[in-house]
């Protein structure tokens, strides 16, 4: 029946891409899917194809809220027409990807994986959200995953993880309790990532994440806490000598030649010293005030000293990503740096940095003014 109304069905779908309205173009939608689901079962794969075709061609030439409803519609299908299918876990609009990417099974692993190494933070989300994950597709979402992703994945009973997953959704957890109190309640935590969650939280978060884990597990993580307590205090490492690194930048500085390019060739190289102590001297803050920066997990508190050296964002940048952190900063939260960065002030960065008010101010946001009646009432 199918093979007998194609050649005029084709021809009606020409002339409603070319030179139909979108009314009815979109009319035409619905009918070819109507028509899709009401005999997909008895479709061969050549038959399909043609469907696939014919939805190709429409998808292009729909608005995006009809393609959110056939996203929809076809997530459902086990034998839905690939391409199209394929179509509408790329498009850039979320609400169309979304249903798709979330729970269809025509799309393959591979295919998952690539558009998790390009997508948008909304369609990481739906992925994340799937029945089941392998370790390759987490990995993937991962390596670009902002917090919101992560607790969506912890929170996934049908995902898996490689051991650099789990690491990588630990050091989220650092930052995020939602995040540790999925982690600690998954089945699949080994003792060893269990230890190195632990290791990482705070006594109070310890205590909070005994109280939230299943009964069956709290004598094991209690035993794991007890171990971390039980841990000879590691040796404190040897102060760094910054006297060469010192000489060095103050003799740039005496030439006039301690510039941005000076600073982005230290970060490039991974000249630590030579950074901090840069950022010493341009910012007039003690090497105390700038070394723990280059420690933290986040980018706040190097942004204001950069800020305060009045270094531009590009040297910045290099600045944050010479630490080496694992994992890297997301995306998401590099463009936050810079905009915290393109919103402060001059004074007052340099009265931040020179207060050692560093990561009060960053989490405040506080304006130059409020800043200053903030300083004043102390």
């Amino acid at each position: 029946m199918i093979s007998v109304a194609s050649a005029e069905f084709i021809a009606e779908l020409e002339g409603a891409v070319e030179g139909g309205s979108p009314a009815r173009r979109a009319q035409m939608l619905r009918q070819v899917t109507h028509l899709f689901l009401s005999s997909a079962n008895r479709l061969n794969e050549r038959q399909i194809s043609v469907f696939d075709d014919v939805l190709i061609r429409l998808i292009e030439r729909v608005e995006a809220r009809m393609l959110a409803q056939l996203s929809t519609t076809l997530s459902d299908l086990t034998s839905a027409p690939k391409q199209a299918v394929r179509r509408l876990a790329c498009h850039e609009d979320a609400t169309v990807a979304g249903p798709i990417l979330l729970k269809s099974e025509t799309l393959s692993e591979s295919e998952l994986i690539e558009i998790a190494s390009h997508a948008g933070q909304q369609h990481l989300l739906a992925i994340a959200g799937r029945r089941t994950l392998n370790e390759a597709s987490t990995d993937a979402i991962l390596n670009r995953s902002d917090a919101a992703v992560c607790r969506v994945l912890a929170k996934n009973d049908g995902a898996r993880f490689s051991d650099k997953g789990f690491s990588k959704l630990i050091a989220a957890a650092e930052r995020d309790g939602d995040i540790a109190d999925a982690l600690v309640v998954r089945p699949d935590m080994s003792v060893k990532m269990l230890h190195e969650l632990l290791l990482g939280a705070t006594k109070a978060a310890r205590a909070r994440l005994l109280k939230v884990a299943p009964a069956e597990l709290r004598a094991t993580i209690q035993a794991v806490i007890e171990s971390i307590a039980a841990q000879p205090s590691a040796r404190l490492p040897e102060p760094i000598d910054y006297s060469g690194a010192k000489s060095s930048v103050l003799a740039l500085s005496h030439a006039g030649k301690l510039s941005d390019a000076a600073v982005n060739r230290f970060a490039v190289h991974r000249q630590r010293t030579h950074v901090v102590a840069a950022l010493s001297l341009l910012a007039d803050a003690a090497i105390d005030a700038i070394e723990p920066l280059m420690e933290e997990r986040d980018c706040c508190g190097l942004v204001v000293a950069c800020r305060a050296s009045r270094l531009n964002w590009q040297t910045t940048l290099a600045v944050i990503n010479s630490r080496g952190h694992t994992p890297g900063l997301s995306q998401q939260e590099l463009e936050q740096g810079k905009e915290l960065f393109e919103s402060l002030s001059l004074s007052v960065a340099q009265r931040t940095i020179r207060f050692g008010s560093v990561r009060e101010f960053a989490k405040s946001g506080l304006t130059d003014n409020e800043f200053a009646a903030a300083r004043a009432s102390q």
